[in-house]
């Protein structure tokens, strides 16, 4: 395995590690845990988990791997705050939403080569990417999985 095969192996395996996390932690939740606030005044779990698959289906887009599965979550769960929209999924479609999403992207990253890791993404101009190469296909998923294990950190104070 060359360096760059085993620097995308390292960086999806802990991609698919913060999943099965975050997934174990929603197989011993109820969906009434989920519907209660982190603390008080903070995100329910039912906003954190939207969130979270409305980000992972917007990966599609970013990383030109086709259209978004659910564009109806980017209202309720990415341009507006908790408790600001009167109508959401249940917590189950939103599990369910979840683990096809997910199982989505998995199929769409084992497509792609080691190349096409390292190439831009949608919110990069060509311009800017000449300049900062660093800001590739790749670097979405290190910054999407940071950001997925902050949440389920959230998410892990409903237990």
């Amino acid at each position: 395995m060359s360096p760059i095969e085993t620097a995308i192996k390292m960086t999806l395996d802990r991609w698919y590690g913060s999943v099965a996390s975050l997934d174990k932690l929603l197989s011993v939740l109820s969906d009434e845990q989920l519907q209660k606030e982190t603390a008080t005044g903070k995100n329910r779990g039912i906003y954190l988990l939207g969130h979270l698959v409305a980000v992972h289906d917007d990966m599609l887009v970013l990383l030109e791997m086709g259209e978004k599965q659910h564009p109806e979550l980017t209202e309720p769960f990415i341009k507006l705050a908790d408790k600001v929209a009167t109508e959401l999924p249940t917590v189950a479609e939103l599990r369910d939403f979840w683990t096809r999403q997910n199982q989505l992207l998995r199929e769409k990253f084992d497509q792609l080569t080691p190349e096409q890791w390292f190439e831009k993404h949608t919110a990069v101009s060509a311009e800017d990417f000449a300049k900062q190469t660093y800001r590739n296909k790749l670097n979405i998923i290190i910054s999407r999985t940071s950001h997925l294990e902050y949440h389920t950190g959230q998410i892990a104070l409903l237990k």
